[in-house]
């Protein structure tokens, strides 16, 4: 028997700590008290190039009672962001083996670029990741688009309204027959606006998230109306089938 449609108000574009570019505050515990201080049911954790905080995240949210779906904010050989989401935390660390395997052989330098956490969800330290994190994978767009679709999870291109590391300042365009259901915008940027911006968008679905690094810019502009938090139903709502549909503030 389906379940109901529902509606979740929901900020997919969120990074921790893992982040050397995040604030310190950025710990599952406190993210999910920013979450249920805004009303979000729904969040992804999108650390750059990796998902290793993604399971301490997604116990926080059990205990609190808001869907997390784990998953990493790849950055490809184009310096294109792209936020790729999965259901589940296996699915998500078989991507980030991959991504691993195709990024530099660099390690971090705190110095420069900050530090890179592994916590618990209780937020506390775990250990260091030390690889370099803030960097170009290997991965071309198109490629990293099918293989996280064969691993049942989904891309979303983030930020395409920023001057830097979006699809379209870096391609200008959006490559036919590319598998993404929706296109993620900045807050500074109103849908009308960005479509009359860039009309390389047409019709496509739009999605705004806080790209969040810091807590006060943790966003709840956008809400899906589905059955249940899961890839599947964000395809369906960014499709508009079904009865599910996105919606913006």
């Amino acid at each position: 028997m389906s379940a109901a449609l529902g509606y979740f108000p929901a900020e997919l574009h969120v990074h921790t700590v893992l982040s050397p570019c995040a604030e310190l505050e950025m710990l599952p515990p406190l993210i999910m008290r920013q979450a249920r201080r805004l009303g979000l049911a729904l969040l992804a954790v999108t650390d750059h190039n990796s998902a290793e905080n993604a399971g301490a995240m997604m116990e926080a949210g059990r205990r609190e009672g808001i869907a997390v779906l784990p998953g990493m904010e790849l950055q490809t050989r184009e310096e294109v962001h792209l936020l790729c989401l999965f259901d589940t935390l296996d699915d998500a660390l078989q991507w980030q083996e991959q991504v691993y395997a195709r990024l530099p052989a660099l390690k971090n330098r705190e110095e420069v670029f900050g530090s890179q956490l592994i916590v618990d969800a209780e937020g506390e330290f775990v250990a260091f990741q030390e690889r370099l994190l803030l960097t170009s994978t290997t991965f071309a767009v198109e490629e990293a688009v099918e293989e996280v679709g064969r691993l049942g999870g989904v891309v979303i291109p983030a930020h395409v309204d920023r001057p830097s590391f979006s699809l379209l300042s870096n391609l200008g365009l959006i490559p036919p027959g590319l598998d993404v259901p929706a296109v993620e915008l900045s807050p500074h940027t109103a849908p009308a606006q960005a479509r009359q911006r860039f009309p390389q968008l047409g019709e496509r679905t739009l999605i705004c998230n806080g790209d969040a690094h810091r807590l006060s810019e943790m966003q709840n502009r956008t809400m899906f109306k589905i059955e249940r938090p899961t890839i599947a139903e964000l395809r369906l709502a960014c499709a508009g089938r079904q009865g599910r549909k996105v919606l913006i503030e």
